[in-house]
């Protein structure tokens, strides 16, 4: 069988090397980018701007192998870090700005300066960072019903990537505060089950007809379909520092899919809107730390024991794609270690040093 391509978009935040707080340097990072040439690939697209100034995102193409797909993710982070380094800054993964800076500010486009019009106060927390991984479909129906089953694993999958626990020097008590402060959009979240694409569709033309988004691509669902190819695109991450978790992100969110359009399906049921938001609540406050919302269930089980149930869901499709040792492999060690957990023994270790803090979070982003 065919494996389905996925690819991983990240958004890095720039960082300034005296200060280490968020600088807001994109056009010079990406102008140097493009003048570099660099690697063969193209970075009009690979590298591109974001809804602020101090946000980079990076797109990988589609690939089939998980190896392939993290060399990827390395190769456009140095290419990035190049490029930011010429610019005069650093480039660091993590899911929300660790130290307090200025205002941010909005990159000069016409779309993103009508959202911070329309959407005030709610924008600002649009300067976070995510991980959006894309995984290909035949078409929107099958999208729909994938999106529909993957839907309460969503947030297990917040959990394994909780990385933003500091936002503008304070400790939030959260494992992912970006997921707190990106929920404040009002097209934002978690979705109950659409049912079919045309349900799907005439819920979005609501959405933006009443304001909520400005158009298709404000559509922040958890998980959505692309509105510019044919993929279904998972949004619930934080960006992780390792490339070693964003690809273990990636290929979940595949096998996933994978298990609900080529194989048995999944079998968790649909849930309401109210527990959706208590399990993603529960996942951005503990990470994989604490209890989780199990997703067969509904019920509160340890973290361990849901991602076992999530490999065993995913487990034949694991073992098609060829992931299943990588996974194997991983699981254990984000549950020692996520995040979250890695950005706070920095700052232990600093002797309660911030930017220590974004020390490690800029060499780790930037390791081999």
């Amino acid at each position: 069988m065919e494996q389905r391509t996925m690819g991983v978009e990240e958004e890095l935040i720039l960082v300034d090397p005296e200060t280490r707080v968020a600088a807001p340097r994109a056009e010079q990072v990406l102008r140097y980018a493009a003048e570099s040439g660099g690697d063969g690939g193209d970075p009009a697209e690979e590298l591109d701007h974001e809804l602020f100034a101090h946000q980079l995102e990076t797109r990988t193409p589609p690939v089939t192998d998980a190896g392939a797909l993290r060399a990827h993710l390395v190769r456009l982070r140095r290419r990035a870090a190049r490029a930011a380094e010429q610019a005069g800054v650093l480039t660091a993964a993590s899911g929300a700005v660790p130290l307090p800076g200025g205002p941010p500010r909005t990159t000069r486009d016409d779309r993103y300066l009508a959202m911070v019009e329309t959407y005030g106060e709610v924008a600002r927390p649009g300067g976070t960072c995510g991980q959006h991984v894309h995984v290909a479909i035949e078409d929107d129906e099958s999208g729909i019903r994938a999106i529909d089953a993957i839907t309460p694993w969503l947030p297990v999958l917040l959990a394994i990537s909780a990385n933003s626990p500091y936002y503008h020097g304070r400790d939030t008590h959260y494992a992912s505060w970006r997921s707190q402060a990106w929920a404040q959009w009002p097209s934002a979240g978690p979705t109950e089950a659409f049912g079919s694409a045309t349900a799907y569709h005439a819920l979005s033309r609501q959405l933006v007809a009443s304001g909520a988004a400005m158009d298709p691509g404000m559509l922040y669902f958890d998980a959505r379909l692309s509105a510019h190819q044919p993929t279904l695109e998972v949004r619930i991450a934080d960006v992780c520092t390792d490339p070693d978790d964003a690809t273990l992100l990636a290929v979940l969110v595949r096998a996933l899919v994978c298990s609900e359009l080529d194989g048995g399906g999944l079998t968790t049921g649909t849930w309401r809107a109210e527990l959706l938001r208590a399990a993603r609540w529960r996942a951005a406050r503990y990470g994989l730390t604490d209890r989780l919302l199990d997703p067969p269930s509904g019920a509160l089980a340890p973290a361990r024991a849901v991602l076992e149930r999530l490999l065993d869901h995913t487990r034949v499709q694991l073992e098609v794609s060829g992931d299943l040792d990588l996974v194997r492999a991983a699981l254990p060690r984000v549950l020692a270690a996520g995040g979250a957990s890695r950005q706070r023994a920095a700052y232990e270790r600093s002797g309660a040093s911030l930017p220590a803090v974004v020390d490690d979070l800029v060499r780790r982003t930037n390791a081999p």
